[in-house]
């Protein structure tokens, strides 16, 4: 069995300021997306009104992960 791990998929700006719009990190048991994001250094996106979506449900900054989960990272709609 290989490490813990959590996919993550990142939109728009997101994908870019990441460089990527798919990546791995390492799965830490207990912590909330919230944990990944600041890990990810893109913590200015949740006072922009980033949207968090785990296995394809939109949830809180606060829910916790298992291992092999996919957390998708969507930016704010600009609109006017």
């Amino acid at each position: 069995m290989g490490p813990e791990v959590l996919r993550i998929i990142a939109f728009g700006p997101l994908a870019e300021e990441l460089s990527a719009r798919n990546l791995q990190i390492a799965y830490v048991e207990g912590e909330s997306i919230q944990y990944y994001v600041q890990q990810l250094s893109i913590s200015k996106w949740i006072n922009m009104g980033l949207t968090v979506a785990l296995n394809g449900e939109v949830c809180k900054l606060q829910t916790i992960p298992n291992s092999g989960d996919e957390i998708a990272l969507l930016p704010p709609v600009s609109g006017g």
